[in-house]
């Protein structure tokens, strides 16, 4: 099972809209969850699943509530949600007061490694013990970053935090939400790429077929499969595919 946690320390920079989107795409060839870490629970909301956790997420991280309990299926075939709740916002103290805190969420999935060959974490933006336990999980950390004088701060402050984790993941960065009538955006593309090795050359435009997924309540590959944004998604995807050599299994008929 390989863990993808998509991750900023900033928000509003396309984070879960990254994470919706690469569930989907993943899940054409694998048997995908989305683990929805953020309090907000806008992945959720997107894959229209109830924000409801039987239990709780004390009882989730105590070990007391089956996770498969608490997994929902959606209507993409292969992807399903372990969705965030009202709880999630006191994820942190919960995850604090639990023994070895930083490796809680890889405790859990490991309950449901033969069920799925790819799990996706959608993390709360920021620095917080949930961040660490996600980043712990990881094979790979997936990074947007809007272009602009601060993508390289923000870069800096999540390859700071990988670093002062016990993770060997590595960092995967791509540059969201990008206005090419923009000169900055024009320059960030051309130049960050070539600057540092961590940020792709996978470029997902701003546009209102991304806005429309709050609507539509679904990934761009659903209604608008054949656009920029739906193929810069299945573009990262690949990417973050290899580099975790994930390799899909055929599915049965």
């Amino acid at each position: 099972m390989k863990v993808v946690a998509v991750y900023s320390t900033k928000g509003g920079v396309g984070k879960t809209t990254a994470a919706v989107n690469l569930a989907a795409e993943a899940a054409a060839d694998f048997r995908v969850l989305l683990w929805d870490l953020d309090p907000q629970g806008a992945a959720t909301y997107l894959l229209q699943v109830k924000p409801k956790l039987k239990g709780g997420i004390d009882a989730l991280v105590a070990g007391e509530s089956k996770v498969r309990g608490a997994i929902r299926s959606t209507s993409i075939r292969g992807l399903d949600v372990l969705p965030a709740d009202a709880g999630y916002r006191d994820l942190d103290l919960v995850l604090d007061h639990a023994k070895k805190s930083e490796q809680r969420i890889a405790k859990i999935l490991e309950h449901v490694e033969r069920d799925y060959d790819v799990v996706i974490l959608d993390c709360p933006p920021g620095a917080s013990i949930v961040s660490a336990n996600a980043v712990y999980s990881a094979d790979v950390v997936v990074v947007p970053l809007v272009p602009s004088p601060l993508a390289m701060r923000s870069l800096e402050q999540v390859t700071e935090f990988v670093a002062d984790s016990v993770s060997k993941a590595p960092i995967l960065a791509f540059l969201s939400m990008v206005d090419r009538r923009k000169t900055v955006h024009r320059e960030t593309v051309r130049d960050l790429p070539r600057s540092n090795k961590a940020v792709t050359n996978i470029v997902v435009p701003a546009t209102v077929l991304i806005e429309r997924m709050g609507a539509a309540r679904a990934p761009v590959s659903s209604y608008a499969p054949n656009t920029e944004a739906a193929r810069s998604f299945g573009e990262l995807w690949v990417r973050v595919a290899t580099v975790v050599k994930a390799k899909p299994r055929k599915r049965k008929r």
